[in-house]
């Protein structure tokens, strides 16, 4: 979804230098040491304990890093910090460093959904130089005595893209990494923990039965992600088309998908385009999710914004060959994101929907 990002505004400012050696930090003193001259905010009083009781001695810097529309951001760092190893930074040993965003409403609000989708995708992505660089969730919840909430991330140190064929290769390690207990989906089901957001647009997320396979995604994707869009965009041509023409049959755009190819579950990012894609410490990063377990061929419906070319598909393609089927597929994947963007900013969008449905039409009339 296009849209300035907290991560996206972070990179901007690390990218200008705000994080090299600012003065602020440069001169900076423990918060101890701070109190005299202000009284310890909210947030304050949260990191102080969360530090304490986590092992990590005191808070040594606390310093604004800008907002966004929802909240305010800080790079933390602590008295006795831990060490990179702790993460999956591919054994840099380094000091850890904290990002921390805080905001007025509530924890279950703003922070819950995004803490989980970030665990997820840390669980998943693996250790290894090979790996998705994701931060490190370390805690989040409600301020105690007053209202608000902050979530707590290691700091990463974002830069610009880089090698496509090793982020290629690193979505196809996580989009392989089995559901688990310890990536919040012990059932082997489609959907996630929580309903989520795409841009600003609702995502529902109902969990399907446990051991779900290529007959629980098909009916998952139908109702809950094209039908959801649809509902929203109430557009008479592209509810028609579907209802009448497409849905019925859906089933036939995934018969390659069956037996030993079965559709399991995969860990997506859920909205992968080139305002989301960076990187960190030398490895591919990604950002700003709308994490779901779906179908992996799911993740390239903003491949139109994204600009994938022949070097990240290499490398995805190495350890996730392409199935028979993906391209009569791929136009079921773009309209859900073609949908949102008409859900979100109208225009021309609708148009671009019509004809990947259109599209779908005429591939599924061809299968007669």
């Amino acid at each position: 979804m296009r849209r300035r990002s907290a991560a996206a505004a972070l990179l901007i400012a690390q990218n200008s230098s705000a994080f090299t050696l600012p003065p602020s930090w440069s001169c900076s003193r423990p918060m101890a040491e701070q109190t005299t001259a202000a009284a310890l905010t909210p947030l304050d009083h949260e990191l102080e304990s969360w530090a304490s009781s986590s092992g990590y001695g005191g808070i040594d810097k606390s310093i604004p890093s800008g907002s966004s529309g929802w909240a305010s951001f800080r790079k933390v760092t602590v008295t006795d910090p831990p060490s990179s190893s702790d993460c999956n930074d591919g054994g840099d040993n380094k000091k850890v460093e904290f990002f921390v965003k805080s905001s007025s409403r509530s924890s279950e609000e703003m922070f819950h959904g995004e803490a989980l989708g970030l665990s997820a995708m840390y669980a998943c992505a693996g250790g290894g130089e090979d790996a998705l660089r994701i931060p490190k969730v370390y805690q989040y919840g409600d301020y105690s005595d007053s209202k608000g909430s902050y979530l707590i991330m290691e700091y990463l140190n974002l830069a610009g893209r880089s090698d496509d064929r090793a982020l290629g290769k690193a979505m196809a390690r996580m989009h392989m990494a089995p559901a688990s207990e310890e990536a919040g989906n012990p059932t082997g089901a489609f959907g996630f923990a929580v309903d989520n957001t795409i841009g600003g647009t609702p995502q529902p997320n109902p969990w399907t039965k446990p051991s779900s396979g290529t007959e629980e995604w098909i009916a998952f994707f139908r109702d809950h992600r094209i039908g959801h869009q649809l509902t929203l965009a109430g557009d008479p041509y592209c509810s028609n088309i579907w209802d009448n023409d497409i849905a019925p049959r859906l089933h036939l755009l995934f018969e390659d998908l069956t037996g030993d190819k079965e559709i399991r579950p995969s860990l997506l990012h859920g909205d992968l385009w080139s305002g989301n894609i960076g990187s960190a410490d030398g490895r591919p990063s990604v950002f700003d999710p709308a994490v779901y377990w779906g179908h992996h061929e799911a993740e390239w419906g903003m491949s139109w914004c994204a600009g994938f070319g022949p070097q990240f598909w290499e490398g995805h393609r190495s350890l996730i060959p392409q199935d028979e089927g993906f391209l009569d597929r791929k136009p079921l994947y773009d309209a859900y994101h073609q949908l949102n963007h008409y859900n979100l900013f109208g225009g021309g969008y609708i148009g671009s929907a019509r004809g990947h449905l259109e599209n779908l039409k005429r591939k599924l009339n061809a299968k007669k």
